[in-house]
């Protein structure tokens, strides 16, 4: 699962970079990544959700 290593936090819209290295297996669904931006120095922590949270919406 491809994780950003840079965010825009919502406080300041300066950029918030990712302070922890990607896994040896890369990253899944109800791991916590964690964010310092580099503007107001506020942390930032989001849990990956997994596809089964938010479907692929089909042609129907």
């Amino acid at each position: 699962m491809e994780i950003p290593e840079v965010i825009i936090c919502v406080d300041c819209g300066q950029k918030a970079h990712r302070m922890v290295d990607e896994p040896e297996f890369g990253f899944c669904a109800g791991d916590w990544v964690a964010y310092r931006c580099s503007g107001c120095g506020d942390r930032w922590d989001m849990e990956v959700a997994g596809d089964e949270i938010n479907p692929p919406q089909g042609n129907s």
